[in-house]
């Protein structure tokens, strides 16, 4: 099958345009211009009278022209930031300009958004993007990609960069990841194309970095199984096995339906947050929750989360973390949620403050929470996550996770109760 795939080229574009594609129709939004090193937006007359609000908290919803700060998206509005890469898929980018004899200093941030095209997350689209024609093998191979990826973050190759960008070059986060089709009912991978053949599934697959122990994917789905447990809602999940018996992290896309698109806005897009060295705390989700839901129930889900991330030991819980999604007829809702597994930070603390405290916080900040937003019944809320998390020992065995993982994180387990 032959696939378009992104090569930046030293373009320096001044203006992009902005769609957005929830099912057949391309919509178009707005444009973004360049100039004078700021980067200037506004909505079309039309799409404003559609009433999508795309970013209601720190983008005005009017046909006024909008300049982007130059922090913390690098000179770019919140909502178009969410669709770049970080992490991974930075370094994907990096290794593909490098192999051009290029540098980031040799493309802008509307360059970047040309990059994305169509293939980013979420609903929005940039145009026009910068695209060659490519052909890969549709099947894909876990045990070659798992090589050439560690070959790719060791910076020992750049031969399948075009390929690995096309399969995660809009992704964030450390750890490697590839946008895959997957068929459930024969267990078969493929390229993860805008438009899957009929059985395939919308899914993201994430490979293990060189830092991480080797059982990291066993542990995260080991919390996904007692997130549910906790009555968290999450995407499907699994263990994707190679054919050299390694196993991979996956889990079904919730920004896709089918082939269908969903908006996504994170908390940092929304509230111009640097989730880098973050100011965020969870009574800033919960309140970001009601305005965009008007739902108690989405205040409780917020702080049934920050349960869940404190006595869990999940610490890199950063407004990138969390997200919203709004459909074609503008209804947002807390997305499910996602990168729940055991983790530290720098600092040893939350990367989301609890009540204002990010070192070890607990049963107190999580009352004062409920108190302050009114959420009723925390306490029986608090012994519902403890009760998920007191079966680790056995979800974790039946999950494959090491003898050795599984005692170190039960002592954590063990010191956060209260």
């Amino acid at each position: 099958m032959k696939k378009s795939i992104v090569k930046i080229k030293n373009e320096k574009r001044k203006f992009i345009d902005v769609s957005i594609k929830f099912s057949n129709d391309e919509i178009s939004v707005g444009k973004l211009i360049l100039d004078n090193r700021l980067v200037h937006f506004k909505y079309n007359d039309e799409f404003l009278a559609l009433g999508l609000n795309l970013s209601p908290i720190k983008l005005q919803f009017d046909n006024s022209i909008q300049i982007a700060n130059p922090d913390p998206f690098h000179g770019i509005f919140g909502v178009f930031d969410d669709s770049l890469p970080d992490g991974w898929g930075m370094l994907l980018l990096n290794r593909a300009l490098e192999k051009q004899g290029l540098s980031l200093n040799d493309i802008n941030i509307l360059d970047q958004l040309a990059y994305i095209g169509d293939s980013g997350k979420g609903a929005l689209i940039y145009n026009p993007a910068i695209k060659n024609e490519e052909n890969f093998s549709d099947k894909i191979d876990l045990d070659r990609l798992k090589t050439v990826m560690d070959e790719v973050y060791k910076g020992t190759s750049t031969e399948v960069i075009e390929e690995l960008m096309h399969l995660g070059g809009s992704s964030g986060g450390a750890r490697p990841k590839a946008n895959v089709g997957y068929n459930p009912k024969i267990d078969e991978l493929i390229h993860g194309y805008n438009t899957l053949p009929e059985g395939f599934e919308h899914w993201i697959i994430k490979f293990p970095s060189s830092e991480d122990p080797i059982d990291i994917a066993n542990i995260e789905y080991a919390y996904y199984k007692m997130a549910l447990a906790a009555n968290i809602e999450m995407s499907e999940c699994k263990l994707l096995k190679s054919a050299n018996g390694q196993q991979i992290f996956g889990t079904k896309r919730f920004d896709r339906i089918g082939n269908n698109r969903i908006h996504m806005h994170s908390m940092a897009g929304l509230t111009n947050d640097n989730f880098r060295r973050s100011s965020i705390d969870y009574g800033h989700i919960i309140d970001t929750a009601y305005r965009l839901e008007q739902s108690a129930t989405a205040r409780r889900k917020v702080l049934r989360l920050a349960a869940f991330n404190i006595y869990s030991h999940n610490r890199d819980d950063h407004s990138k973390n969390f997200s919203w999604l709004m459909d074609d007829s503008g209804i947002w809702s807390l997305a499910p949620a996602y990168d729940l597994t055991y983790s530290s930070t720098s600092i040893d603390e939350h990367s989301t403050r609890v009540a204002g405290v990010g070192a070890n916080p607990g049963r107190a900040n999580i009352l004062t929470l409920a108190e302050e937003f009114s959420i009723s019944k925390p306490s029986e809320l608090i012994e519902e996550v403890q009760e998920s998390l007191s079966h680790w020992p056995v979800i974790a065995k039946e999950c494959g996770v090491s003898t050795e993982s599984i005692n170190r994180i039960q002592k954590k387990f063990e010191q956060l109760r209260d």
